[in-house]
């Protein structure tokens, strides 16, 4: 009995929940070198990419969050009659489901037998999951544009994948990692796609 009972304690503690941590993110950047030189120290004004509605309270957050990267990087403020470049921050933002794959609980029931004794096990899974999980994938693109001729100088994404119910799926949360890890070590290597943690 004793043996049993450390078996259902040991399940326990095997079975209690570990904290998730956020997920990566992935992000890719383009530019040329030709364009570079023409954002070094250029005055940026933020908008929100033609169609998406640039007074929304979800929208601010964003535009605030990219706003803060660019002059972490080195971009200047300037009034929209003045700057040199806009950057057009766009987000899409999309809920999905992974279907349940097996039942919330399994039982396993062991034995043995031999010359120096026999033994019995039982060992019990949870899957702690217990039904559908809802995920939102977060996608944040910011194109740098000339302001007078509208050419594109720089452009940017990053992508990631959150459980539905984390802290960091919040557009709070979400809009200063994604911002962030956008411009990381800004301009960053054209084409390549890196991940971020």
């Amino acid at each position: 009995m004793n043996r049993l009972a450390a078996t259902f304690a040991l399940t326990a503690l095997v079975a209690t929940p570990v904290l998730a941590k956020p997920a990566p993110i992935d992000v890719t950047r383009f530019h040329t070198a030709q364009t570079l030189p023409r954002l070094k120290g250029a005055a940026v004004i933020v908008e929100a990419a033609p169609g998406a509605d640039q007074s929304s309270l979800e929208n601010q957050v964003w535009l605030a969050a990219v706003q803060k990267e660019l002059f972490a990087s080195g971009f200047g403020s300037a009034t929209p009659g003045a700057a040199d470049v806009v950057a057009e921050v766009r987000v899409d933002r999309e809920v999905q489901k992974r279907e349940k794959t097996r039942g919330p609980v399994s039982v396993g029931v062991g034995g043995s037998t031999g010359s120096y004794g026999g033994g019995l096990g039982v060992g019990l899974g949870f899957n702690l999951g217990g039904g559908p999980k809802e995920f939102v994938v977060t996608r944040l693109a910011v194109r740098i544009r000339d302001r007078k001729t509208g050419e594109a100088l720089w452009e940017g994404r990053a992508e990631n994948r959150e459980n539905a119910k984390a802290k960091e799926a919040d557009p709070a949360m979400a809009a200063p990692r994604l911002a962030h890890a956008l411009f990381s070590g800004f301009p960053g290597t054209s084409g390549d796609t890196i991940t971020v943690k």
